[in-house]
């Protein structure tokens, strides 16, 4: 399923807790994960020591790659490490897509420290511009992230977008033997005064219907035996977070565009407030992948 994972890191205790969860995900696909630190170009960081130029963002990224490769090894995981300089979102997405990554692994938000750029709106930012599948997941303290998933919800609409990141959670599912919960949001928030009719609630719920058929059905296809259907009316969000809840979910896997009509479920903005507000995982892929 996975056997390079690409994994941003700054040193904060929340990237520490994701690395193990890499580290969990990496055993099992026998990955190798890959540590990066990415200086940030877009603050100042040179100074000048002993009359030599220094760039202290990129000396301190070699420490803090140095501690992830200590972990790493006593965890028994195959890894490598870079230290690299530039704009932290962009050039994480860049580098997932030039070095053919499967799975980018970061927290949601990090410390405002030195490095930061796990910040939430980083995160949402590689999420939005990345190619490939990005794994976030945004700790609390003690928190321990549960691994392998039992319980996996694939939100969907219908549209290609949805589609394509269906595609991949069924495959993490099935290499996995969990069980794919399946939703589709009827979102009674987009619907006007003007529009909000019998006729078109009925076209948005059967639309519904049809879309998590649709995913059913396909994951038939990838050998998914165990399977529960959703169809849900409300704000997209709330009842991604409420389905998470209710049933134990242990990952989501959702894509970042949708459909541009009522049912806008996998909008971005969707995904980046699932992403800062879900507790438990959220895998999201874009139309790249």
């Amino acid at each position: 399923m996975y056997e390079d994972i690409l994994l941003p890191f700054d040193g904060s205790d929340g990237a520490a807790a994701v690395l193990h969860h890499a580290a969990e995900i990496a055993h099992w696909a026998d990955a190798t994960i890959h540590v990066l630190f990415v200086a940030d170009t877009t603050r100042d960081s040179v100074t000048v020591v002993e009359n030599q130029v220094v760039d202290a963002l990129v000396e301190r990224g070699e420490d803090i790659v140095e501690d992830a490769k200590k972990t790493l090894r006593t965890l028994d995981v195959t890894h490598d490490a870079d230290v690299i300089q530039g704009n932290p979102a962009p050039t994480i997405a860049e580098y997932a897509e030039r070095y053919d990554h499967d799975l980018i692994v970061m927290p949601s938000q990090g410390r405002t420290g030195v490095s930061r750029y796990f910040v939430g709106s980083v995160s949402e930012k590689v999420v939005r511009l990345s190619s490939v599948p990005v794994l976030t997941a945004r700790m609390q303290p003690d928190e321990q992230l549960v691994f392998p998933y039992e319980n996996i919800l694939i939100p969907t609409d219908g549209s290609a977008g949805a589609t394509t990141a269906a595609d991949h959670g069924l495959s993490l599912a099935a290499a996995l033997d969990a069980t794919v919960h399946g939703l589709s949001v009827v979102d009674d928030t987009a619907l006007g005064l003007d529009v909000r009719s019998a006729a078109s609630e009925g076209e948005n719920e059967q639309a519904a219907i049809d879309a998590v058929d649709d995913l059913l059905s396909e994951a038939e296809t990838h050998g998914v035996s165990n399977t529960v259907r959703h169809i849900e009316h409300g704000e997209p969000v709330e009842e991604i977070l409420d389905c998470v809840e209710s049933n134990d979910i242990d990952v989501v896997a959702m894509g970042t565009t949708g459909r541009r009509g009522t049912d806008r479920i996998l909008l971005g903005s969707v995904a980046e407030k699932t992403v800062r507000s879900a507790p438990v995982p959220v895998i999201t892929v874009g139309r790249g992948e």
